[in-house]
C-alpha cells in the first residue's frame, strides 16, 4: 500500500467520523453525538455502547468502501461553520471597507452581504468538506478498535484507524 500523506490520512479518518456520526445518529437519534478526527483516527463524543460504536464504525468504513461517498459528508460539520464565518466576514468587510459613511448607513449593507454569504455558504461548505476535508478514498483502511476513555463530562471513545 501505498504511504499516505499526514493530510490525506487526516482527511479519510474525517470521512470516517462523518459516515460513523452519520450511521450512530440513525441508530440513536435522541443521542447527542460530535467527533474530532486526528492521524489516529477519532474521538467520539456521546453517550453510547462501546460495542455498537465499534460496529456502525466498521459499518461505515465497509459502506464508504463500497461506494457511498456521500457519507464523508456531514451537515453539521464544523468545515460549514468556519466556512460560513469566513464567507460572512469577508462579505461584510468588502461592502463596509473604505467607505466613509456612517454606520447607520453601513448596517443594512453588511446585514444584507452576511445574509446573501450564509445563503452561499451552504453549498460552499458542502464543497469545501467533499474537495478539502474530507476523502471518501478509504480502500485499504481498517478499524483497529474502539475504547471507551475514561473520566470527562460526556462519555468518550477512542476510534484507531490504520
Amino acid at each position: 500500500m501505498a504511504r499516505r500523506s499526514l493530510a490525506q490520512m487526516l482527511r479519510q479518518h474525517h470521512a470516517i467520523e462523518h459516515a460513523t456520526v452519520t450511521l450512530l445518529s440513525q441508530r440513536l437519534p435522541r443521542v447527542p453525538l460530535m467527533a474530532r478526527s486526528d492521524l489516529q483516527g477519532f474521538t467520539l463524543f456521546g453517550d453510547a455502547d462501546t460495542h455498537l460504536v465499534e460496529e456502525v464504525a466498521r459499518e461505515a468504513l465497509s459502506r464508504l468502501q463500497a461506494g457511498e461517498h456521500g457519507l464523508a459528508v456531514h451537515p453539521n460539520c464544523g468545515t460549514n461553520l468556519v466556512t460560513s464565518g469566513m464567507l460572512s466576514g469577508m462579505a461584510v468587510m468588502a461592502v463596509t471597507s473604505g467607505r466613509r459613511r456612517s454606520w447607520s448607513a453601513r448596517i443594512p449593507a453588511s446585514l444584507l452581504a452576511a445574509t446573501l454569504a450564509l445563503i452561499f455558504a451552504v453549498p460552499a461548505g458542502r464543497w469545501v468538506q467533499q474537495n478539502v476535508t474530507t476523502s471518501p478514498h478509504v480502500q485499504g483502511l481498517r478499524i483497529h478498535g474502539v475504547t471507551r476513555l475514561k473520566g470527562g463530562p460526556v462519555a468518550r471513545h477512542r476510534v484507531a484507524i490504520g
